[in-house]
């Protein structure tokens, strides 16, 4: 244990922003109070998190007192150390952002025949807002923040690092920040500390979320090696929160790394359009663990990425139903593999019948290990599993020129096929660890057919046999698995 922490433990803290002038529109047009509005809403997070098998340490609900209480002490810090100030505020606000906005973040669109203020970067309205609140000193801090975000890889891809840098360069930092509302105006928030009149600005409060998660203001560990966001809040983690955390005294976060959105057959997802995924129902339609496997198949950081429903079928029957599922079902098949188990390999027959023609493949899977754990460690899943599924190929082309279904009828072969079967399922095993991340669940089957122990799913044991010990054949799982289905349609 460090500081009350097990080492090697990973936190991984995420959750639902409750306040808000937007929430209490929401809840009012639901007909319900916010406080249920957001108790339903964060029910359909973690529900959706559960089927999806997405694990966490921390689910933090911005309307709960542990983190309340957390938000008014992190206020009084800024207080105290004169970077709050009560004033008053004159400019445009996005409801639908939540966010203030100056002059050059705005265009004026027509919509039928009339003019509107829209915001430049989410094309949503904006309005003109005075008001008695308080104000934080952002520039104060811009010579700081700038530092940061040019130091070293923090802001991943460098694509957003530009953006950012861009955004300040035109004056972003070069006013204050109002960082509450009136009361009477945001009544659904968190009050500020001796001031019944004003509550606390819905960014300034779920941005603290991540210290909430930490202890604070007894920090057990901080800063997060990583915040992961969207693009369309990289503003709000990029430059207040940086300045907030250096206000208070604290460390900024250690990276950041910002993902951008999913269209739909080409189009941006929208209500009005119609065409918004539901991941429940895209669960249903084509499993956990084929909706992680092409989201993570598809998505790269700096560009939006397309989530079709032909090509989700086209990538998962290609990968997950024949490249990867038939390979395992040909190997753990009777009629081939009659022993049922997965041999033990072998140096003399490794030698004298797959060296050669399994080159490719060996090389592989070789540099499978240190090329998919470079490709994870930049967020750039799609080109780890790319690796992988490039490796599988080759696993099947091996399997198919080697004819396992005919060197099964000679006895005098049977080395030569437990040295075919041995391979293609060692790729098999090698391939199902890298692929844990991603497809936990079906890894898990996967590898549970091998009979590969969970104590040997590691980066380590990403180790090719024939560079350890192995001297023991081992049987698989009795039971048969049909690793993933073929679709054919998708029910409406």
């Amino acid at each position: 244990m460090v500081d009350g922490i097990p080492v090697g433990c990973t936190i991984f803290s995420t959750g639902t922003d409750e306040h808000g002038t937007k929430i209490q529109q929401a809840a009012r047009e639901a007909q319900l109070q916010p406080a249920e509005y957001c108790r339903n809403i964060s029910a359909e997070y973690m529900e959706t998190f559960r089927r999806c098998d997405i694990g966490y340490t921390d689910f933090v609900r911005t309307s709960k007192q542990k983190h309340i209480e957390v938000v008014q002490q992190f206020w009084k810090t800024l207080v105290n150390n004169g970077h709050i100030s009560p004033g008053h505020y004159r400019g445009w606000y996005c409801t639908a952002d939540e966010s203030f906005l100056t002059e050059n973040q705005l265009k004026t669109v027509k919509t039928n025949g009339e003019s509107m203020t829209v915001s430049i970067e989410s094309g949503r309205p904006v309005h003109w807002v005075e008001e008695e609140n308080f104000k934080f000193n952002l520039p104060a801090f811009e010579s700081d923040v700038v530092r940061w975000i040019e130091s070293g890889d923090v802001i991943k891809p460098k694509h957003f690092q530009k953006l950012l840098l861009s955004w300040i360069n035109d004056g972003l930092m070069s006013q204050e920040v109002s960082v509450s509302r009136p009361s009477h105006r945001v009544h659904w928030g968190i009050p500020v500390p001796d001031n019944a009149d004003q509550t606390v600005y819905v960014w300034l409060d779920a941005l603290a979320s991540y210290l909430t998660v930490a202890g604070y203001p007894k920090l057990k560990k901080w800063p997060p090696d990583v915040q992961f966001i969207g693009k369309d809040i990289l503003k709000f983690h990029g430059i207040y929160w940086p300045a907030f955390l250096m206000a208070a005294g604290l460390e900024p976060p250690g990276s950041m790394v910002v993902h951008s959105h999913w269209t739909v057959d080409g189009e941006k997802m929208s209500k009005s359009r119609g065409n918004v995924v539901c991941p429940i129902e895209s669960e249903h339609n084509y499993t956990s663990s084929g909706l992680r496997y092409f989201l993570l198949r598809e998505a790269t950081l700096p560009n939006d990425s397309n989530y079709s429903e032909t090509k989700i079928i086209r990538v998962l029957n290609s990968e997950l139903a024949d490249t990867l599922g038939n390979l395992l079902n040909r190997c753990c098949g009777k009629t081939i593999n009659k022993m049922q188990i997965f041999p033990r390999f072998v140096r003399e027959d490794f030698d004298k019948y797959c060296k050669q023609s399994a080159a490719d493949l060996i090389s592989s899977l070789e540099s499978l290990s240190d090329e998919v754990r470079s490709h994870y460690s930049e967020f750039n899943f799609y080109r780890g599993i790319a690796a992988v599924i490039s490796a599988l190929h080759e696993a099947n082309k091996f399997f198919e020129f080697s004819k396992p279904w005919e060197l099964r009828r000679n006895e005098d072969s049977r080395n030569h096929l437990h040295c075919v079967l041995h391979l293609a399922m060692e790729s098999l095993r090698i391939c199902g660890i890298a692929l844990l991340p991603v497809v936990p669940r079906l890894s898990d089957e996967l590898l549970g057919k091998l009979s590969v122990p969970n104590k040997s799913r590691t980066w380590a044991d990403m180790e090719p046999s024939w560079k350890r010990v192995e001297d023991q054949d081992v049987p698989l799982l009795c039971d048969d698995i049909l690793l993933y289905r073929r679709l054919v349609t998708v029910s409406n």
